[in-house]
């Protein structure tokens, strides 16, 4: 295939994926939707969907949790996985070119956040003013294809064009100090995020649930998994116990003998 044809479907499948952001969640995101679809491009679709599951593995945390953002695994899961197959590397190769492409194109997209969305952001907030929910959808759309969709496809589909050993010149002639920061950044974001998120949700009614499974994962060594199920039993506990002693409002009306509230007792 030629290869302008095929950054340009690469570009696409970065586009499809990125189009949550003015679509709505969908999980296109992940890197096992993303390299699947760039391995049916690149004619190797059982490569893509192994380098997809290794990728999800490495950015199963990248998710926007408050104030933190997660490096751009679309272009690394496309990008790596394309440069991989293409030279019939190993997953591995996928791996050690994704991660640190997706960290540097990290910078593409806070560009796009800083520079381009407010435009819109504002033009949304004019039309609020005036009660205009068509121009309020609109300005949401093309934000988000300006801010985000549009510049990481453009970024994917100009670096597979300029070749891996390009992209991996540009990874290299950055200092040493600088990638190890940034590694060190990724892995404390999420951190920083929680941290955030538990600062406006934490208070002395729930504390304990938050102590409760810091004790299950540090010292009981229970997996994320198994935690997820003991809470989610604990709060069905909870809430059924909660509802059946809850007292019943004495301003409510009778109930009648059919089940139904008697109204005529009521004062409207």
């Amino acid at each position: 295939m030629n290869i302008y044809i095929t950054a340009l479907l690469l570009a696409l499948v970065a586009m499809l994926a990125n189009g949550e952001y003015f679509l709505g969640s969908s999980m296109l995101s992940r890197p096992l939707v993303t390299c699947t679809l760039t391995g049916l491009v690149m004619g190797d679709v059982t490569a893509g969907i192994i380098m997809g599951a290794t990728l999800e593995l490495a950015f199963i945390g990248s998710f926007s949790i408050g104030a933190s953002i997660p490096p751009e695994i679309i272009s690394g899961s496309v990008l790596g996985t394309a440069f991989a197959i293409g030279a019939n590397e190993s997953t591995a190769v996928a791996l050690t070119l994704g991660i640190p492409i997706a960290s540097l194109v990290l910078i593409v997209k806070n560009f796009g956040f800083l520079t381009i969305l407010p435009y819109f952001v504002h033009k949304a907030d004019a039309y609020a003013e005036e009660d205009n929910s068509k121009g309020i959808e609109r300005m949401n759309i093309l934000g988000g294809f300006f801010a985000v969709n549009l510049p990481i496809g453009l970024v994917v589909g100009i670096s597979y064009v300029l070749g891996s050993p390009f992209v991996t010149t540009v990874l290299e002639a950055i200092p040493e100090f600088v990638i190890n920061g940034l590694g060190i950044a990724t892995g404390l974001l999420p951190a920083f995020g929680f941290a955030l998120l538990l600062q406006m949700m934490v208070n002395k009614n729930n504390v304990m649930y938050f102590v409760l499974g810091f004790a299950l994962a540090v010292y009981l060594g229970v997996p994320l998994t198994g935690i997820a199920i003991f809470t989610t039993i604990l709060a069905l506990i909870i809430t059924q116990f909660s509802s059946k002693n809850t007292p019943v409002a004495e301003n409510v009306g009778q109930i009648n003998n059919n089940g139904g509230i008697n109204y005529e007792d009521e004062e409207f």
